[in-house]
């Protein structure tokens, strides 16, 4: 399912090109009044503009401040995720040589998959690692389980225990990828962002280009630096799992 929200560069130039005609659409409404441009405006108008900018000011100001307490959000689940596994690395030498062996052996396999999770891009490639990454967790699993489960004791539930961590920390990564700056948000701040442009499109009609300009690029900037924070995938700005190479490279 194509989700524009995914394309932060497509939104900077659809919303700069929808906020130039908002401005325009002022500028032509006010032509059509044929008023002159060194006529003073009423005080409602002044009102009602002020209000409105700063309102929009608001709206960005909390929206950045959501997506960037998501992207803090997956950042620190990213580093769970990493002290989860290498803890379970070592937890799984509590078990008889074969079966550490072998669970080590799939965490190794599990974290790489992981680290190829976090960089790609395509839908498909996403799919895949999902569908590998969910065989791999329930490989591992079945074999911390089966071996716990012959020999129950407290050492063995440290084992146990650690790869249910390791489970977890990828389901708490996932919910954080999953939770978006909600959709009524984005629809509210665009439409006030093209009421905005409408009236300032409005009052700077005839006095200075680029008066024109400076609202439509500073708000369609503003919108492509929170969608970029907010896409995991589609952004420039996205969690580098440094933590999963770091382990990684300890590991191997």
């Amino acid at each position: 399912m194509f989700k524009p929200l995914d394309y932060p560069n497509l939104l900077l130039v659809v919303s700069f090109f929808t906020f130039w005609f908002a401005a325009w659409i002022g500028g032509a409404f006010r032509r059509r009044r044929k008023q002159s441009s060194e006529e003073e405006y009423p005080e409602e108008f002044r009102f009602i503009l002020g209000a409105v900018l700063t309102l929009l000011g608001l709206i960005i100001g909390f929206t950045f401040s959501m997506s960037v307490s998501r992207y803090d959000l997956r950042k620190n689940y990213e580093e769970q995720e990493a002290n989860a596994i290498g803890t379970e690395y070592v937890r799984a030498d509590l078990l008889p040589p074969a079966d550490a062996a072998k669970v080590q052996a799939l965490l190794k396999t599990y974290l790489d998959q992981r680290i190829l999770q976090y960089k790609a891009r395509s839908p498909r490639k996403v799919r895949q690692l999902d569908a590998h990454i969910a065989q791999l967790q329930s490989e591992m699993w079945s074999a911390v389980a089966k071996s716990s489960a012959g020999q129950p004791s407290p050492v063995m539930a440290l084992a146990v225990a650690g790869m249910n961590d390791v489970l977890n920390a990828q389901g708490y990564t996932q919910a954080a990828w999953w939770n978006r700056i909600p959709t009524a948000a984005w629809v509210v701040m665009i439409a006030i962002s093209i009421f905005c442009n409408l009236l300032v499109g409005y009052a700077t009609h005839g006095k200075n280009a680029f008066l024109f300009l400076v609202l439509p690029v500073a708000l369609s900037i503003s919108l492509f630096l929170i969608a970029d924070i907010d896409s995991p995938r589609g952004g420039l700005i996205r969690v580098r799992p440094q933590n999963l190479e770091s382990v990684a490279e300890s590991l191997h």
